[in-house]
């Protein structure tokens, strides 16, 4: 009998050292990790509102790069009934998951969205469901919440940030007038730094795995939240959130893998950036352009911060004889500089390489799609009108902007 024993025991033993042994393999063996973000067409608050500027970025550009840059997704989707969207979404690097018009409605649930996403990409092992409307992500949140699951064992990891609100219970008609205190003691109010204060989902992602997707949940089985410092939380619903958006991510937003302190030199073409494109001609036939003094200032204040500036007044060529983007490098090269030190603001289809190239570019408002595409920042001001002014001060706040982590 006691030798039986053992053996059950033995057994017993081997058993749960085998489904431990199992459980490692289910989490270390290479599973696709995908990024999705939702973003329907149609908005109850602001219109389009993923792809309005914010910043010189269209809002879903900020959350596609802080995805691409964290190096942790087998594949990243936008998920969308919008053909703008779609468009703006490729442009920023992400593949299109075109949704079903049964999914694409004001009442359908953004499980709804994930799960038809599931169903046509039986490939995706965990999803991370990052929100459009968080700007101020950053790669390294992603790095460390995704890794919470692929190499912590955790089923489902959601984004929270610390808040110190008083709560009181809500009173309704005919439930009488007294309310109470929910999270506090009004005889001993708390000091706020006396305070640890509340966990709260500041929605900026949500990480699960195909398993709980198909069982209808998108937090559950083995949980864990992710908490990010609160200037990092921010929410865009309405319009007056968007200019405190526009402030918060100047300060706190991600902007690339580039440090923007980098730029050493401005390039600027007069016609159709410092200018309108219009051309008088005096009675002896001389041309004139008229540049509107902001734009004339905002040159000035780089210059004051030791950016050079250089200004491109042919109509099509820097040279009349050679492509821009030849005389460009021939000019950086003659001042020992690299691309992404070049900051370059461009209207026409002949600047679209030096859009590309260079480490930061911009282009003004009412452009063509394809110098849109190119520019990493699109002014919100029309050309001869502000536009080079508002690049001028992109440049600056970005070159003062304090290192985040």
């Amino acid at each position: 009998m006691a030798i039986m024993k053992r053996k059950i025991v033995a057994s017993a033993d081997e058993d749960r050292n085998n489904q431990s042994k199992r459980a490692k393999l289910d989490i270390t063996k290479k599973r696709h990790v995908a990024a999705v973000i939702l973003a329907r067409g149609g908005s109850n608050g602001i219109p389009l509102k993923n792809i309005k500027l914010l910043a010189g970025v269209p809002l879903i550009g900020w959350v596609i790069r802080a995805a691409i840059d964290s190096d942790v997704f087998d594949s990243l989707w936008v998920s969308t009934d919008h053909d703008e969207i779609e468009r703006v979404a490729k442009k920023w690097g992400a593949q299109v998951h075109r949704r079903s018009a049964e999914v694409s409605k004001d009442t359908t649930s953004s499980l709804e969205t994930i799960q038809e996403f599931c169903r046509m990409n039986p490939e995706v092992d965990i999803i991370c469901n990052i929100q459009a409307t968080s700007p101020c992500l950053h790669p390294h949140h992603l790095i460390q919440a995704v890794e919470m699951v692929t190499k912590q064992g955790y089923d489902s990891v959601f984004s929270v940030d610390r808040r110190h609100h008083f709560r009181w219970q809500e009173v309704t008609k005919g439930g009488g007038t007294d309310t109470k205190a929910l999270n506090l003691n009004p005889a001993k109010r708390p000091h706020h730094q006396d305070w640890a204060g509340e966990l709260c989902e500041n929605g900026s992602f949500y990480i699960a795995t195909k398993k709980l997707i198909d069982e209808g949940v998108l937090q559950g089985g083995k949980m864990a939240y992710f908490e990010m410092p609160a200037k990092y939380s921010i929410d865009i619903d309405i319009d007056i959130d968007w200019p405190v958006a526009e402030q918060r991510v100047l300060r706190f937003g991600y902007f690339g893998k580039d440090k923007p302190e980098l730029v050493r030199l401005l390039l600027c073409n007069v016609l159709g950036c410092l200018t309108d494109r219009q051309i008088s001609l005096s009675a002896s036939g001389d041309e004139r352009v008229s540049v509107n003094s902001r734009d004339l200032d905002g040159i000035t204040m780089l210059q004051r911060e030791g950016t050079e500036v250089g200004i491109n007044r042919g109509h099509a060529k820097l040279i009349c004889d050679q492509p821009k983007q030849v005389e460009v490098e021939k000019l950086m090269k003659e001042k020992k500089l690299e691309w992404k030190e070049v900051a370059y603001i461009g209207n026409d289809v002949t600047d679209v390489d030096c859009l590309n190239l260079a480490g930061l570019s911009a282009v003004p408002l009412d452009n063509s799609v394809v110098t849109l595409n190119a520019a990493k920042y699109q002014c919100q001001s029309a050309a001869g009108h502000g536009a080079v002014r508002e690049f001028c001060e992109h440049i600056l706040l970005l070159k003062k902007m304090p290192i985040t982590s």
